[in-house]
């Protein structure tokens, strides 16, 4: 469970942007915070938050308030991930039917030329350069599928994770109340 002290909930939000609380961006630091605390926890562990308010006491809709914001903005978030996932895989398909090409190509031209060169030794050297330009035009796409699509997937899993926390707001605790920080 995150707990998170802020004096006003209202430090929680983005203060450049305009719209009202519900659609409101959440504070860039408060979302690292949360993100990295995530990151943190098990894949199995049911997430959630409780923000102290240290100034001002919170009402029943400041709860639903900032619960709706923090799910919405996390769900956005998650489908923006998800997009950036599918652009990942369109560019990893492109490069891939680049790099077969290139290496098909390569292995032709290297044998041509290869055929074409008196001397063996000069015809092999130019024949094996030309497979392996060919062979280095795939590494884009092998890099996409093997490695880079991971921790983008990851990203979106945390994500609709933290869509789905519970959230409770809990006001300042009285003066003398014995309760240490």
């Amino acid at each position: 469970m995150l707990e998170l002290r802020v004096g006003e909930m209202r430090q929680l939000f983005n203060a450049m942007d305009p719209a009202p609380f519900r659609e409101r961006d959440l504070d860039p630091k408060a979302v690292e915070y949360i993100l990295e605390w995530g990151r943190e926890t098990r894949a199995g562990q049911p997430l959630g938050l409780i923000v102290h308010l240290g100034r001002e006491s919170p009402t029943l809709d400041d709860e639903i308030v900032l619960r709706d914001a923090i799910h919405e903005y996390f769900r956005q978030r998650a489908q923006a991930t998800r997009r950036a996932l599918r652009q990942l895989f369109r560019v990893g398909r492109i490069s891939l039917v680049i790099g077969v090409g290139v290496l098909a190509a390569a292995i032709g031209i290297g044998e041509a030329i290869a055929g074409l060169v008196r001397k063996e030794s000069y015809g092999g050297l130019i024949k094996e350069t030309l497979v392996i330009g060919g062979w280095v035009a795939l590494w884009r796409p092998a890099e996409i599928f093997l490695y880079e699509w991971w921790p983008i997937r990851a990203a979106a899993r945390l994500e609709d994770r933290l869509a789905e926390m519970d959230v409770r707001v809990v006001g300042a605790e009285p003066a003398g109340s014995g309760a240490g920080a």
